[in-house]
């Protein structure tokens, strides 16, 4: 598995079960299952472009991911700011998707330059 796969897996665990704290601890429904399709889509998507049936197929898929985590990072960043979420949790939260999304500009750029 690429650091990539790790990183968006840990992540999606931790949407999950962030969730699942939103749903029962704030009664929070609507911006939290967003959340969760973006915030879980990263991964699946990357696990997805492992099996690419060319280059640029695996650039789009890698692309779709990136897009999903951008809009993770506004969920995260509109939890926050609607006090949904700690300004702990965000951090904690804003260090792993800051990270995914460095990382999938690297490989994308990465990748299109092997082209």
């Amino acid at each position: 598995m690429s650091v990539l796969e790790v990183k968006s897996y840990k992540f999606a665990i931790r949407i999950v079960r962030l969730n699942r704290y939103l749903i029962s601890e704030k009664k929070e429904f609507v911006l939290s299952k967003q959340l969760l399709r973006s915030g879980t889509a990263i991964g699946a998507l990357i696990a997805e472009a492992q099996y690419a049936q060319s280059k640029a197929d695996f650039i789009n898929k890698l692309f779709v991911s990136l897009k999903e985590a951008n809009e993770s990072y506004y969920w995260l960043r509109l939890l926050n700011d609607c006090d949904y979420i700690t300004d702990k949790m965000f951090k904690s939260m804003q260090i792993d998707i800051k990270e995914l999304l460095k990382l999938l500009i690297s490989s994308i750029k990465t990748t299109k330059e092997n082209l």
